[in-house]
């Protein structure tokens, strides 16, 4: 039956600007970028792990016709949609410093957790993203 997700979605207003901030910022690496005529197929994902991609869509044909895009939109921008995105790392306090250095929206600071040490931001799109520094597993 099903053995792997390759793609999640989330929804940008502008993707010139969605790839600054999961590239430029938060380091992630485009996976594709094509012009498929009816709409751009962009998608990112963590260096080295190609095969777990996000799409990073804006609202509009083929999914939806121009008032549900406008909608979409304006819930978008209010971080509205359900858009998260889960990330791990190391250590969550120095990625935060990083990513504080480069000026990224940060909702929360590291906080120690049972399943480990968290922090939250937001994408330029409203967008929330966590990232997690896991507890090690008992043996």
């Amino acid at each position: 039956m099903l053995n792997a997700i390759t793609h999640s979605q989330i929804f940008v207003l502008d993707q010139d600007e969605a790839l600054e901030f999961y590239v430029g910022k938060l380091g992630l690496e485009v996976n594709t970028d094509a012009d498929l005529g009816f709409m751009r197929w962009l998608t990112v994902n963590v260096p080295g792990d190609p095969g777990r991609q996000i799409l990073l869509e804006k609202p509009g044909p083929p999914a939806m016709d121009a008032a549900t895009a406008e909608q979409v939109r304006e819930l978008v921008s209010k971080g509205a949609t359900g858009g998260t995105l889960f990330f791990t790392t190391e250590d969550a306090h120095k990625t935060y410093e990083t990513l504080k250095s480069r000026g990224v929206e940060l909702t929360e600071e590291p906080t120690e957790r049972p399943y480990g040490i968290d922090f939250g931001l937001r994408d330029p799109f409203g967008n929330h993203v966590r990232i997690a520094q896991p507890a090690p597993q008992p043996k």
